[in-house]
């Protein structure tokens, strides 16, 4: 399989290119576990969180946001002794404070999905044949707003290189470069 550049080598990369990466996701959980996992990557390499995903998933209950919402000081001092996890005292209480709201949007919007969603490019203007390695933009204006929104609501770790890896990571943009058999353009 031909693929982007920046997967090859390594087959956990290599999955999560194939089988995640750019792909429409629409589940509530699975987004709000991609927006937690990709504010837990600040700083780091996405071979990192990809490394402890398993790890993640035990230790934030399954990816409930109900569940996260309701975490206290007790399971903060338990994921902060998680050799599995990224040990990050604001990532952590981000997460939890990220749940919180994703609950109120819920209540809102009906949905993350729809939430979330709203945020994608409506008219994105991609080179003829799609993008390479070089024209690869690391940041699209959506980005911006969709950072700025969320931080507007309270939430933690959303910036817009954040938002942006987000997009990429749940299908709102597909960024497969030309000659990637997944590219779309």
């Amino acid at each position: 399989m031909n693929r982007c550049w920046w997967c090859e080598g390594d087959p956990i990369y290599e999955a999560y290119h194939d089988e995640v990466w750019g792909k429409p996701e629409h589940d509530d959980r699975n987004l709000f576990k991609m927006l937690v996992l990709e504010h837990f990557q600040s700083g780091l390499s996405w071979i990192t969180i990809l490394r402890k995903e398993d790890h993640f998933q035990r230790a934030f209950a399954d990816w409930d946001p109900a569940v996260i919402a309701a975490f206290g000081e007790e399971d903060i001092a338990r994921l902060l002794q998680d050799a599995g996890i990224i040990r990050n005292r604001k990532k952590i209480e981000a997460a939890i404070n990220n749940a919180q709201i994703c609950l109120e949007i819920v209540k809102e919007e009906g949905s993350l999905d729809r939430y979330f969603w709203s945020f994608a490019p409506k008219d994105r203007p991609v080179p003829k044949g799609g993008f390479t390695r070089g024209t690869l933009p690391n940041m699209i204006e959506d980005a911006r707003v969709m950072s700025k929104a969320l931080k507007k609501r309270g939430f933690k770790f959303t910036g817009p290189m954040v938002c942006m890896s987000f997009m990429q990571a749940v299908g709102m943009i597909n960024d497969h470069v030309k000659g990637c058999d997944l590219c779309i353009y």
